[in-house]
């Protein structure tokens, strides 16, 4: 047997992407102790916990308006299952975690989505969960948007810009109906 019929297949990881936004995250810097750009492997047992309070939280958002533990997450599978998944807990007696529509008092949990938008006060959290095998370890993969993600996901469909290069919705035709001209008719 050669070494690569030997080696042990790799098994893939759940990997959480989280994407941060806050109106004032340039001046306050409330995301600063948050490990950006990099995949951080977490325990399967653990729960993940956010919030302001870096005795007891993993993730750290530097803000005095965030509670001491704001929401945690814990990895699962489901029962009788090979799917990971994971649950969110509101852990703020002050605020309501929104997870898309759904409104969350302190103490409820929900299943996370697989791709959902996560509110409270002022931040927006876009969590989109790549499904693994792994049942040792999951991981966080985190992300600062520059726009609010709530307006990138609501924008109007692009409405198709004439040859013209001018909207039609700029000039309107004050009830006129469009008239078909041959290119050969001048």
């Amino acid at each position: 047997m050669t070494s690569s019929e030997e080696a042990e297949t790799e098994e893939t990881v759940t990997c959480l992407h989280m994407t941060f936004y806050h109106p004032c995250q340039d001046n306050k810097m409330m995301f600063r102790c948050l490990n950006f750009c990099k995949r951080e492997q977490v325990r399967a047992d653990e729960v993940a916990k956010f919030g302001r309070d870096s005795n007891i939280c993993r993730y750290n958002l530097m803000d005095t308006r965030v509670s001491r533990i704001q929401f945690s997450l814990q990895f699962y599978r489901k029962l009788n299952s090979s799917q990971f998944c994971f649950e969110i807990k509101n852990m703020s007696k002050k605020t309501k975690l929104i997870v898309d529509q759904t409104e969350l008092g302190y103490l409820n949990k929900i299943d996370l989505p697989w791709k959902c938008i996560v509110c409270f006060g002022d931040y927006q959290i876009l969590a989109e969960v790549q499904e693994g095998e792994s049942v040792d370890y999951f991981e966080t993969h985190l992300h600062l948007a520059e726009v609010p993600i709530l307006q990138e996901r609501c924008l109007p469909p692009l409405q198709p810009i004439p040859e013209n290069g001018v909207s039609s919705s700029l000039f309107p035709s004050q009830g006129k109906s469009p008239i078909e001209i041959d290119e050969n008719e001048s």
